[in-house]
């Protein structure tokens, strides 16, 4: 019998990092179009990188960053008493970092299509800035949004390499769907895999059904 518990854990992660790359990536992605910011290219950049770097290299500088000798893994270990590295908290982190240009992506794309004479006339209503943003461009671009979502949520349960980097393989913490497939094809048990990558196929195939209906392109190509 096929252990479903990666399953689990590919679509727990995947759940928690699309709730936080919401809350974090719709103000960046607010900022990002509609402020200036100095070095907003450089800052785009930074936020695209993980886009273009392989999945080990990125894996690896958050392993350092993460770890008891870095910055950040020890400021969390002096604040929680328990360390990032090989936890599920960990590869949340790690995922948050990879997926977010999958978050912000969608979500600028759909704020820049928002007729610029709405935000001025709410400017001129004497709105301030956070209430422009949740009663004019939130209401305005919700495809985009869901379709932020549930890219982040795809991406996230296809991770892989940096997910292996950070968290290992340890069973019921994670030891994600991918990492099983993998592990079970290395130890040439291919009915496990293909039970494991069966379970997958139709979810994925679900949500992407789902981003071609929010993304305008694609009901115009239809």
């Amino acid at each position: 019998m096929v252990d479903l518990l990666p399953l689990y854990l590919s679509l727990k992660l995947a759940a928690v990092s699309t709730a936080v790359l919401m809350v974090v990536a719709a103000p960046i992605s607010y900022a990002l179009v509609f402020h200036r910011i100095p070095g907003k290219s450089f800052l785009e950049a930074l936020i695209n990188l993980p886009i273009v770097l392989p999945p080990t290299v990125l894996g690896f500088y958050l392993l350092v960053a993460l770890g008891p000798r870095g910055s950040f893994g020890r400021a969390w270990e002096s604040v929680f008493g328990s360390p990032l590295l090989f936890t599920f908290t960990g590869i949340v982190v790690a995922s948050l970092v990879y997926s977010l240009p999958f978050a912000v992506a969608p979500m600028k794309t759909a704020f820049c299509r928002i007729d610029r004479r709405l935000v001025e006339n709410a400017q001129i209503l004497g709105l301030n800035p956070m209430a422009i943003f949740f009663r004019v461009i939130l209401p305005n671009s919700l495809a985009g949004v869901a379709a932020s979502a549930i890219l982040v949520f795809l991406h996230t349960i296809g991770e892989f390499g940096v997910i292996l980097m950070v968290g290992g393989s340890i069973p019921g913490k994670t030891k994600v769907a991918s990492i099983a497939i993998f592990e079970a094809v290395e130890a040439l048990r291919y009915s496990d895999a293909w039970l494991m990558s069966l379970a997958l196929v139709p979810v994925c195939y679900v949500f992407l059904l789902l981003v071609n209906r929010l993304t305008p392109e694609a009901q115009h190509g239809t």
